[in-house]
């Protein structure tokens, strides 16, 4: 979208002057979609909880006497079979799978965008060589050898979970903003700043990567959400960090809670992950409409009476 300022001359004609580009335009549309405002408060809540939360809970890993008791004034959530406090485990292992989500999101999209936009940009052996790594890792198999890496490492924290996690999360992502970005530096603006002389690292600052901003933004939002189910699944595997929702749901499995009745001991981690994911999914579907116009919603015309409109 542009502006059209006009001026007049001597004889008072109007004579057309500089075309003024509006900036942003899309954004301003994007901070108005109640999807993305539901999705931010979501994760939002959860991103307070992750910081706060485990300063103001007492220590999760004390036990009591008061074992399998379901939610009551004294235990929000009820207890475990070793008298831990789930609610207690709830906002500490949150703080864990939230860690593992970003950093797996900043490291995937860090790798993605370096790997697709520098060798998409680059051409010749530099994008030949990047294509095939990228293609190799396409090819393996995301979460065996996720597992298979998570078995031979001995540290497993969260942020080695997040480090092995991201080594398999960066692919895909990285092949579409190189198709992208070949598709952008044949344009006329991305020429003539070659013309000119700009640098390279210039134009892929300031000239291609302003226009790829909506799609890294997806795809790191995308990567956050297969981070924690990834982490989430390694821990129901026995092979995640200690204190994450994947964490609780392995010793609630190994304790048999369904068996036993303890359904507040695994639905409050599984409702944890289930509504993270569905409000970075919120957002991904703003980004989405954002980044593909056929996406967004047009508000239906109002029809006078008579039929006239």
């Amino acid at each position: 979208m542009a502006t059209i300022e006009t001026q007049h001359d001597v004889t008072g004609d109007v004579v057309p002057a500089v075309v003024v580009p509006t900036r942003y335009p899309r954004w301003r549309g994007l901070l108005r979609s109640r999807k993305l405002i539901a999705g931010l408060a979501i994760v939002g809540f959860f991103g307070l909880v992750a910081i706060v939360g485990p300063l103001l809970v007492a220590d999760p890993d004390l036990v009591s006497d008061d074992r399998l008791l379901p939610p009551s004034g004294a235990h929000p959530l009820g207890t475990t079979n070793t008298g831990q406090d789930v609610f207690r485990q709830l906002v500490v292992a949150t703080r864990g799978s939230m860690v593992v989500g970003v950093v797996v999101g900043l490291l995937a999209t860090v790798v993605s965008v370096l790997v697709g936009v520098v060798g998409g940009y680059a051409g010749g052996r530099t994008d030949e060589g990047f294509s095939l790594v990228s293609n190799v890792f396409l090819v393996l198999p995301g979460l065996p050898l996720v597992v298979l890496i998570t078995d031979y490492v001995q540290t497993r924290g969260a942020l080695a979970i997040a480090l092995i996690v991201s080594i398999t999360s960066w692919a895909g992502a990285a092949r579409v903003l190189r198709a992208q970005t070949l598709s952008l530096r044949a344009r006329d603006y991305v020429d003539a700043a070659r013309v000119s002389g700009e640098p390279d690292w210039r134009i892929v600052t300031f000239e291609i990567l302003p226009n790829l901003l909506p799609l890294i933004a997806a795809q790191f939002v995308f990567a956050v959400i297969g981070g924690i189910l990834t982490e989430a699944a390694l821990a129901f595997l026995g092979l995640g960090g200690a204190g994450s929702w994947g964490t609780m749901l392995y010793f609630a499995q190994n304790s048999q809670a369904l068996s036993l009745g303890a359904w507040w001991w695994f639905v409050p981690p599984g409702l944890c992950i289930a509504l993270v994911g569905a409000g970075l999914a919120l957002i991904n579907f703003s980004l989405d409409e954002l980044i593909n116009p056929r996406l967004r919603a047009t508000p239906a015309r109002r029809t006078r009476p008579g039929g006239r409109r």
